[in-house]
């Protein structure tokens, strides 16, 4: 297995992808055109980034930058322990990105949950569906624009009253 790609050579190696590359606490950054994230994550595991560790999402709207939405990929690299972030732009509208669960399996269940939580579409995804939410639900609760305190989408919830007894502690 090749090892992982030189820091200095990533932004040579996609020079149509790669907006900026930044560090931050000693971690490498990505930041890359939404449209381009699988082209670049197939690379990055080809190169040694075996083990995705993390899928996020992360809403600009207050923060600005290259777009609204950064979809974050933390990546691993077993064989050197170096570790990466990629993050993909995607536009406030109609937020898609192609999927990256042909590469890495346990993108399936990430994917779903920032579609779930953000809006955000992948494309190619083998069965992208809410997986927090009710299926009819409307909106994206992650999603700075969305209510603090939600649309009282709650307030029929049942309430579960508990009770909890002190124990007795004999020493």
């Amino acid at each position: 297995m090749p090892l992982a790609t030189p820091h200095s050579k990533i932004k040579e190696r996609f020079p149509d992808a790669i907006l900026e590359v930044t560090e931050f606490a000693g971690e490498l950054i990505l930041h890359v055109k939404g449209q381009h994230n699988l082209a670049v994550l197939t690379r990055l595991k080809a190169d040694g980034y075996n083990f995705l560790a993390d899928l996020t999402a992360i809403d600009n709207l207050t923060l600005g930058g290259y777009e609204r939405f950064a979809v974050v990929y933390h990546l691993l690299c077993h064989k050197t322990a170096e570790r990466l972030t990629v993050k993909a732009y995607v536009p406030e509208e109609e937020p898609s990105l192609p999927s990256v669960e042909s590469l890495w399996k346990t993108a399936d269940w990430q994917e779903r949950e920032v579609f779930d939580l953000y809006g955000i579409k992948f494309e190619g995804h083998p069965n992208l569906i809410r997986i927090m939410n009710p299926d009819d639900y409307e909106g994206y609760p992650l999603r700075k624009d969305y209510p603090r305190l939600g649309r009282k989408e709650r307030s029929d919830f049942p309430v579960i009253k508990r009770s909890f007894k002190k124990e007795k502690r004999t020493e």
